[in-house]
């Protein structure tokens, strides 16, 4: 056990030190400077000022597909960047709404409580893989009516599926957590309504060749899943988030 979670921490360990530079640099990111007279900055230069957050670096995809996300280890070391799609279909509102809600997870530090759930599941696959190759081994000859044998195979299957099921719920809780915090700071629970909703859709227009382990970072899954296969999917539906939206706003507004 002991050399599954040590060897897990020390993959996603690299992986939460260097997460900013790998994601942007998959994605082609571009920064922007503060000179560059651009909206995004601008959005992002009030909202750090608002939240008393140190000053992100702002990154644009050259993506049409309109998604964001933000990345980095804390709020010191943080990035956002979003796609040139996503300022092409969005006004300001809805744009400060989406950032908000994005440096609610640099806020709320969830690149490390990522880390941390993925160093934990990781190391329960392990487990599992190494119980299965026992079992196959005669790991369970002491038994002699196979228990032992058959325990270490249910095992092998059930923890890395149970496992993966936990990290999926507490991604999608994180979002809601986002969600409820970009509503909140930008005073615009509608207008971030109202980006999910043509996020969605423009996603489903426009896919984005997005890898899947870093779809859970984006603000709507650029992946798609429905029936059975929404229990693995990073994001809750953007129809009950925007129902949680809209019954901010009538607390709000």
């Amino acid at each position: 056990m002991l050399i599954a979670f040590v060897f897990a921490m020390g993959m996603n360990f690299i992986s939460y030190w260097w997460s900013d530079k790998i994601v942007l640099k998959m994605y082609r990111a571009k920064e922007v400077k503060p000179g560059d007279n651009h909206i995004l900055y601008e959005v992002v230069r009030e909202l750090a000022t608002r939240m008393r957050m140190p000053m992100p670096r702002v990154y644009i995809i050259p993506n049409d597909s309109p998604n964001a996300f933000a990345t980095g280890r804390n709020p010191s070391h943080a990035a956002v960047a979003a796609t040139e799609g996503i300022l092409r279909i969005l006004d300001r509102e809805e744009l400060e709404g989406v950032m908000a809600h994005e440096m609610t997870h640099v806020a709320h530090r969830d690149t490390l409580i990522s880390t941390v759930v993925a160093s934990l599941a990781g190391a329960i696959s392990m487990l599992a893989f190494m119980a299965k190759w026992t079992a196959f081994l005669g790991g369970g000859r002491d038994d002699d009516e196979g228990g032992g044998m058959i325990g270490m195979l249910v095992m092998a299957i059930v923890a890395p599926l149970a496992a993966m099921l936990i990290q999926m719920a507490i991604s999608r809780s994180r979002e809601y957590a986002a969600d409820e915090g970009g509503a909140r700071i930008s005073h615009k629970p509608y207008a971030l309504a109202s980006a999910l909703q043509k996020l969605h859709l423009g996603s489903q227009r426009v896919p984005m060749e997005a890898k899947p382990a870093t779809a859970h970072m984006f603000i709507v899954n650029p992946l798609s899943g429905k029936g059975f296969a929404a229990l693995f999917m990073t994001h809750p539906p953007v129809e009950e988030r925007v129902k949680r939206l809209q019954a901010i706003a009538r607390g709000v507004i």
